[in-house]
């Protein structure tokens, strides 16, 4: 694979090795016949080392996401059996269709770790195409709420953000890799930063999708300097986003987004009866968080699933975990997304070429910044928005997106550190 004079010289290195072992069939030979004796006894030696990097798929990464994709799925159905049996007269509605998601995912999670990440390099001009397109089609579709985020594909629908955060990763992964020794100049920097970002929110904002779009900020930003970019340009950003921010508040183009900021810390006061309503759902979120206490309430002991906590299978399943496992069982699944993320950016951060850091950093990241935001709104240190949790949420487009995009990150698990012999 080539990607010309646009890498460094590590980078080509790298890909130049990597390529003559992939047709090789493995390493290239060691010069002298000791070397290579002891090269094939070190492979051996390590190749049931489940937490080795650079000898397959890296297991503990494996095993933690699978982990929180099984606890996600029993707690989800736990908090979602008493509005599915009423609205659909069937208790195991939403755990039917969560099964069939995670089997997708799982699926499309182990075809994609076996898959050479550098795929992506040469798709990425594509898939940012590909992330304009679905944002404009989504705004082709006649809503009768007034909100246009979901693409029907026969009994299912594709939230177009979610496939939008997964473009710009790549997209900003390959522009940073390919920029790598210029990205400290604007013009390969902060400006295609501006230009990405700002494109992008305004489809977003038409949907509307506020959340998206501070994920979707997030993430530039966190690419944009993974990828080089001087911390003294954060300077010009915010002043960006300020004069953006007033721009569209003067114009009305906030007027979604100040709604749903009505009651934001107030979840316990409400002095009105319309306060009362504007922040019911924080409130008996606040309130599922209370009442479990240290240990909780007991597994599929909740009360505020039972019609009390709306919508209680998405963006609030994490405030029923509270309720019935507690603070130490909450503790316990956070403990996991910690070292999920930390065992992903670590293991990107070995990877034997600046786009396998990006890529892999990229996606990781988003895990951790969804897992923030969404603890952060249940506890309502930030505005009620749409932020789904992480192997949680109830979601198909979500899910297999998420599940996806980790199978990217066991490819680059599997060849960061190739061995040199």
């Amino acid at each position: 694979m080539k990607h010309g004079s646009s890498l460094h010289a590590p980078d080509r290195e790298y890909l130049r090795r990597y390529s003559a072992q992939a047709a090789t069939g493995g390493g290239a030979k060691a010069p002298s016949e000791k070397r290579e004796s002891m090269a094939k006894t070190r492979r051996k030696k390590n190749k049931f080392h489940l937490m080795s990097i650079g000898l397959g798929l890296d297991m503990p990464f494996c095993l933690l996401i699978l982990v929180l994709l099984t606890i996600g799925i029993i707690m989800m159905f736990s908090a979602s059996y008493p509005l599915a049996y009423t609205e659909d007269g069937d208790s195991y509605y939403y755990l039917k269709r969560q099964l069939i998601f995670a089997v997708v995912g799982v699926a499309l999670m182990i075809g994609l770790s076996y898959v050479n990440y550098h795929t992506f390099y040469k798709l990425a001009k594509v898939l940012i195409v590909v992330s304009y397109a679905v944002l404009i089609v989504v705004l082709l579709i006649p809503s009768k709420t007034g909100i246009q985020r979901w693409i029907g594909v026969g009994p299912f629908t594709i939230q177009a953000s979610e496939i939008t955060k997964f473009c710009m990763i790549v997209f900003l992964a390959y522009w940073g890799t390919k920029y790598y020794d210029k990205m400290k100049y604007i013009k390969y920097s902060l400006v295609p930063g501006i230009i990405l970002f700002g494109s992008t929110a305004v489809l977003l904002i038409m949907e509307p999708h506020y959340s998206c779009i501070v994920i979707v900020f997030l993430l530039t930003l966190i690419m944009l300097y993974l990828g080089g970019m001087p911390g003294k340009y954060f300077v010009a950003i915010g002043i960006f986003v300020g004069v953006c921010f007033v721009i569209a508040l003067s114009t009305g183009l906030l007027g979604y987004a100040m709604t749903r900021m009505d009651g934001w810390g107030q979840a316990l006061i409400y002095t009105t009866e319309e306060m009362w309503q504007t922040t019911w759902q924080t409130r008996n979120s606040l309130y599922a968080i209370g009442s479990g206490g240290l240990w909780g309430l007991g597994l599929g002991q909740s009360r505020q699933k039972y019609l009390y906590l709306p919508e209680p299978q998405n963006d609030f399943v994490f405030a029923i975990v509270c309720e019935e496992l507690g603070l130490i069982g909450a503790g316990f699944i956070l403990l996991l997304f910690g070292l999920l993320i930390w065992r992903g950016i670590t293991m990107s951060q070995r990877a034997g070429d600046t786009f396998g850091k990006l890529l892999g950093c990229g996606l990781t990241a988003q895990v951790g910044l969804q897992v923030v935001l969404n603890i952060l709104v249940i506890t309502d240190w930030l505005p009620n928005t749409g932020i789904s949790l992480p192997f949680f949420s109830y979601g198909g487009s979500s899910l297999i997106m998420l599940l996806a995009q980790m199978g990217i990150v066991l490819s680059i698990s599997r060849t960061a550190r190739i061995e040199k012999v």
